[in-house]
């Protein structure tokens, strides 16, 4: 498609029939403070042997390449085989785009068909699409999807979903005519509280729910499934930390009726917040309402395998103003780096990841629940996330153990809830050592006395 820009006649014609003298005055809405009126104060350019000193001037200045974190809260640190980097390296696979011809795209099919796959094998679940964003988006597409096949216009979500990811769903839908609520959670275990699920009713679409959820307790997904199914309604289960599949029994097994995830923990680097892989997997009687792109197999006339596009129900295709989604891409290279991790690691590669990060985790939340005026406040079971309550702000704290320890040592709940000023969220993973645990419970317990003490 050629680019034909306006001439000068035309613009000005334009700016005549909707009644303005200027392009200026269509950005009148944005405060003058706010506008650049002068032009920007950028160096001069720099040859590209300069620049170069200049990056390695600035690479000095990094006090170290890595130093312990404990953060996680939906982006996880973990080991990422080498022959990741390697191969979605090559030309044939970073250069790739949706494949608006698939059949001559056989690599890239075959490479989505692995990862829909080893998705479903993960989930339990019978069908997975060719992945989304992330997961926070394919949560919102999934309570979309609740809306679809129910005609029911209500969905609750726990309180113990990620607070980013319900704020994900709140912008999808808050012009889709669908109303949220919210379910509790229970104080004392810190899993979704089965009393409060009377707010499910027969006007609700779905129920969603998060496991391990937010605070890093897993719930008790049958139990909630057969009461979510007892009014009609759908169970979503969103995944934030895709490692626990290795451990956890599948959501599918447990009653899901849609599971979405985010697989950043597969080989996708931290990266800054991006870009990151969704994984959404459903059962086959409701196919075709899933978002997104499906691959399967067939075969030609002599019998031989071939991938092909089977279902593709987004605006861009057939369907039209008929599609289930306004997804135009999907994260591909991301999720060939996703099925390049799974398949390196395997089955067991993947359960062990799981399993060290279970018992580290429980390592550390031992040694912090041992000081003095720290405590773990929930009592379900958990994967490698808890909730520590300190006996001083856990900002205050968090901040010290950062520029004095440097040790990034969780995050605080006040950044989300502001009536939990001392809580804060410890994140541990294969990649923590021993030695890292008892440097961060050292600093606590030192930092916090000290913080008491003035």
């Amino acid at each position: 498609m050629r680019y034909i820009p306006n001439s000068p006649e035309e613009r000005a014609e334009m700016l005549r029939a909707i009644g303005l003298d200027s392009a200026e005055q269509l950005f009148d809405s944005i405060p003058r403070d706010l506008l650049l009126t002068a032009p920007l104060r950028t160096p001069a350019a720099l040859s590209e042997p300069e620049i170069i000193v200049r990056f390695e001037q600035l690479a000095a200045r990094n006090a170290a390449a890595r130093r312990p974190s404990f953060l996680g809260a939906g982006a996880y640190a973990h080991y990422a085989p080498t022959i990741i980097d390697h191969l979605i390296s090559r030309a044939e696979f970073f250069t790739a785009y949706t494949p608006y011809q698939p059949e001559v795209s056989q690599g890239t099919l075959q490479a989505v068909f692995e990862f829909q796959t080893l998705v479903c094998q993960l989930t339990g679940m019978d069908v997975a699409n060719a992945s989304m964003y992330d997961g926070s988006t394919a949560l919102a597409e999934a309570v979309l999807m609740a809306e679809r096949l129910t005609g029911r216009s209500r969905v609750v979500i726990s309180e113990a979903v990620h607070p980013e990811y319900f704020e994900v769903v709140h912008t999808y839908v808050q012009h889709a005519g669908i109303e949220l609520a919210r379910a509790a959670i229970d104080p004392h275990s810190g899993r979704t509280s089965t009393a409060d699920l009377a707010t499910v009713d027969d006007r609700t679409a779905a129920f969603v729910v998060q496991s391990p959820n937010f605070f890093g307790c897993i719930e008790e997904l049958s139990k909630l499934a057969d009461l979510v199914h007892q009014k009609g309604a759908m169970l979503i289960v969103a995944v934030t930390e895709s490692a626990s599949f290795g451990l956890l029994r599948p959501p599918g097994d447990c009653g899901a009726d849609i599971v979405v995830a985010e697989g950043q923990s597969f080989g996708v680097p931290l990266s800054f917040g991006g870009p990151y892989v969704g994984l959404f997997a459903t059962r086959e009687k409701f196919v075709r309402q899933m978002p997104g792109r499906l691959v399967g197999v067939a075969h030609d006339k002599h019998g031989r395998r071939g991938f092909v596009l089977t279902l593709a129900t987004r605006e861009q295709h057939i369907r039209r103003e008929k599609a289930t989604s306004n997804i135009c891409t999907n994260e591909g290279l991301i999720a060939l780096a996703a099925t390049i991790y799974m398949a390196t690691m395997g089955r067991r590669g993947l359960q062990e990841v799981a399993h060290q990060c279970a018992q580290k985790a429980a390592y550390a939340a031992r040694q912090i629940a041992s000081l003095d005026g720290f405590s773990l406040p929930y009592s379900a079971p958990r994967f490698n996330e808890f909730v520590v309550r300190a006996p001083v702000r856990a900002d205050e704290l968090l901040k010290q153990l950062a520029t004095e320890r440097n040790i990034t040592g969780g995050l605080p709940l006040s950044r989300y809830f502001a009536d939990r000023p001392n809580d804060f969220l410890v994140c541990v993973t294969e990649l923590n050592t021993r030695a890292e645990i008892d440097a961060l419970v050292a600093g606590l317990k030192q930092l916090a006395v000290a913080t008491v003490a003035a």
